[in-house]
């Protein structure tokens, strides 16, 4: 297939130093979970992208030394010639499919504990960690010169294992930037001070490792601009200065801003190509190639940033994460078979929490692997059988797509009168938007597949199912909200006055909302108290917050939209009140208790939404499963999704992707991959 002239520049092949990328798409560094202590997950990984099309791949953040430990995270490393034989894994497979592999050599100076080598760490100054009870060391003239050592010793591991970019990380609050930022950096040698001796390290650095593997592999540098705008112009300050006295030093510049929860912003707070205006500036001073992130999901949005002159590759980590296969849809001018990220963020939260990302769009993302799932190819059907999907939320979507591209008989029915599920409600709400594109996506698939229909208004009872005379039934009727306040932290319903209720998110999706002013019971840890909160306050009540948490939604942590959902709801006059429960409802005032100490809190209140747990809608499972046992014969009957267990969106694709690969397939999982860190 021809390409789309209109996006042919982004197939142009660009020279990177010594090396060539076959064209502009640039998958940056980005965490995965996987590290060197899962190779084989990596190397997979790593390689569907580079199948799908994507020019240039790396790794995440590779450790050059054990004084660089970031356990509980897992992170690539080269510190010794078993990391390079497991990072040779990755690529290698980069390369099968001509793309180029690139490593983030990289050093956590104070922001790093070294949990598990027990290294003291060190930084420009003796810092405290932000959490654990440790404090890194200032260095010292031998510090710095086995620094150095250490890094050139990693370059040419890196080079050792046949990567064709090596960086120099010089952001994200790491050791490198202690030294560059003036707060952190108090020393009065020669690498403190003056800016030149701030930067002295850095360049040091680059220079090093040019001298090391500058030969045959491209040098590339990622750095931060402080990202300051005025009138949107963007501030000149100190790291534009320092950019612009090394601008021609590397061969490539891989360019954030250093606010990491704008850089690394979801959708509900930070739009695409939001980066622009800062990043902009490289060009301007420099002659090397520039990659830049944005969240770029537009082939329009790409070819701009390209012809603009603001970048020179297409830098993407999520968007390579939901869907490997952008530049291969671009070239065949299949965009509307994109995959677009939703910017949720889920992929980076299951990093941070020490397991394989995975991806809400793209449920085989970290089972390339452990489970042999590819994003575009399923096994086809082995037998010639029907399927029937009760409920068209997401699992349901899911399951009916990956089924219909097998080659089986599907029919979904659906009992409202939208499909979607909670994806048509939830994107309703604030910030929610570009969530649609988890339903939207699969639409505009199915809709191309003549052997799946799908039914509206069609609510089945056990006895329409097993009339049906399927061969396999899904149930995917998904949960709804509890309104009794029972959670977490409440065993037992909440008080509730005769001729009181309380009203849930399900009601504030669907429009019915309480009269103010109103309490919201948060007892949940992600996103759906800030939101429900949002909405009343934009209908014009009056709302306050009691939670169980400390913060709202503390899950978010993990997802970089904390500060953002507590600054945004204080900005918009919701008053939060925290670590307390509550224990009755009267109609005109809510009682509480303090969970430390018991105190008892009265607030004056006319309405009460509760944001606690959610109850599985399974009784047509159990009806279906208690009618095969007593007549010994029917479809096998599985429960996908929130029905089976609520949980996330990205929860519930996976579990109907899942479902779809399992019919007719023996389980063929891998064995697991030991996890130990110098595994071959």
């Amino acid at each position: 297939m021809t390409t789309n002239p209109r996006y042919e520049i982004l197939f142009e092949p660009v020279q990177i130093g010594p090396v060539t990328a076959p064209n502009r798409f640039y998958q940056v560094p980005h965490c995965t979970g996987m590290g060197v202590q899962r190779p084989h997950f990596q190397a997979a990984m790593r390689g569907v992208k580079a199948e799908g099309g994507w020019g240039v791949v790396c790794t995440e953040y590779c450790s050059i030394h054990e004084t660089s430990d970031d356990v509980p995270f897992p992170f690539a490393s080269l510190w010794d010639e078993s990391d390079v034989r497991a990072l040779h894994k990755m690529s290698s497979a980069v390369h099968e499919h001509g793309a180029l592999a690139g490593v983030e050599l990289w050093h956590g100076g104070s922001l790093i504990s070294n949990n598990q080598s027990r290294k003291p760490t060190f930084g420009s100054e003796s810092r405290p960690h932000f959490f654990d009870p440790v404090q890194s060391r200032k260095m010292d003239a031998q510090d710095i010169r086995d620094f150095r050592r250490w890094h050139r010793e990693a370059a040419l591991r890196a080079k050792k294992a046949e990567f064709d970019i090596v960086y120099v990380y010089l952001n994200h609050n790491y050791l490198m930037w202690e030294f560059m930022d003036p707060a952190l950096n108090h020393r009065e040698d020669e690498y403190g001070g003056s800016l030149d001796n701030r930067l002295r390290l850095a360049r040091e650095l680059i220079e090093d490792t040019k001298e090391a593997v500058g030969d045959s592999c491209a040098v590339a540098v990622r750095y931060s601009l402080t990202g300051n705008l005025e009138n949107g112009q963007l501030v000149r300050d100190d790291y534009c200065e320092m950019l612009e006295r090394i601008a021609d030093l590397p061969d490539l510049w891989d360019i954030t801003i250093h606010d990491y929860p704008t850089e690394m912003g979801s959708s509900r707070f930070v739009k695409e190509a939001a980066q622009e205006q800062v990043v902009s500036f490289v060009k301007s001073v420099s002659s090397k190639p520039v990659v830049g992130v944005g969240r770029f999901t537009s082939p329009d949005t790409m070819v701009r940033q390209i012809k603009k002159g603001i970048l020179d590759f297409v830098g993407a980590a999520r968007p390579s994460i939901a869907d490997p296969f952008i530049p291969t849809k671009i070239r065949e001018d299949r965009l509307e078979d994109i995959r677009e990220c939703i910017g949720c963020n889920i992929c980076y939260a299951h990093n941070s929490r020490g397991a394989a990302i995975r991806c809400t769009q793209n449920p085989t993302m970290g089972e390339e692997w452990r489970s042999g799932w590819h994003p575009e190819k399923v096994p086809p059907r082995h037998a010639d059988e029907t399927v029937l999907i009760v409920g068209g939320g997401p699992a349901g979507l899911e399951a009916a797509r990956t089924l219909g591209q097998r080659g089986y008989t599907v029919t979904l029915a659906e009992a409202g009168t939208e499909l979607g599920g909670r994806v048509t409600r939830e994107c309703k709400l604030p910030g929610l938007a570009e969530w649609a594109r988890v339903r939207d996506w699969r639409l505009e698939q199915l809709n191309k597949l003549a052997n799946v229909a799908l039914y509206l208004d069609s609510d089945l009872g056990a006895n329409d199912v097993l009339d049906f005379e399927a061969d396999h039934v899904l149930v995917a009727t998904g949960a709804k909200w509890r309104a009794d306040g029972v959670g977490f932290n409440r065993l037992s319903p909440i008080s509730l006055a005769d001729g009181i209720r309380a009203y849930t998110p399900d009601d504030i999706m669907a429009g019915d909302l309480p009269d103010g002013p109103v309490i919201l019971f948060d007892d949940d840890s992600y996103y759906m108290s800030a939101c429900s909160a949002l909405v009343l306050r934009r209908a014009g009540r009056a709302v306050s917050i009691i939670s169980t948490h400390s913060v709202i939604g503390p899950w978010t942590q993990h997802t970089e939209e904390l500060s953002f959902t507590n600054a945004q709801l204080m900005t918009e006059g919701v008053a939060l009140h925290h670590n307390e429960v509550v224990q009755a409802f009267d109609g005109n005032e809510v009682i509480s208790h303090c969970l430390f100490t018991g105190e008892e809190k009265r607030r004056p209140a006319t309405g009460l939404v509760t944001v606690t747990a959610r109850q599985p809608r399974d009784r047509l499972f159990f009806e279906l499963a208690d009618h095969i046992e007593a007549q010994g014969s029917g479809p096998s009957i599985t429960r996908i999704g929130d029905c089976n267990a609520p949980g996330i969106i990205a929860h519930a694709v996976y579990a109907g992707h899942a479902a779809a690969r399992a019919i007719g397939q023996e389980t063929q999982v891998k064995k697991r991959e030991v996890s130990c860190l110098h595994q071959d």
